[in-house]
């Protein structure tokens, strides 16, 4: 049976979505849950261009990779579970 495949592939989804969700909260993305509601409502005439630091360069081409290898991942584990029914 191929259940294997889908239950690594489901663990390495949990392991990879717990990274990203502990990242997440050492880099205080869920801090002030109430600022943000009214963030749309504020208009800011004074903010300049955000310059793109390097390290925001690199996180960008970490998760471009990662969303690469996820896709490159489930196309590998539907066709070897096409393969194995057959």
């Amino acid at each position: 049976m191929y259940f294997p495949f889908f239950i690594t592939y489901m663990l390495i989804g949990f392991g990879i979505s717990g990274l990203v969700f502990f990242w997440a909260l050492k880099n205080g993305q869920f801090s002030d849950q109430k600022r943000a509601a009214f963030l749309p409502l504020q208009h800011d005439t004074k903010s300049q261009p955000a310059r793109i630091r390097r390290i925001h360069r690199f996180e960008a081409l970490v998760l471009i990779t990662m969303a690469c290898l996820g896709l490159l991942i489930s196309a590998s584990v539907l066709a070897l579970a096409l393969l194995r029914a057959r």
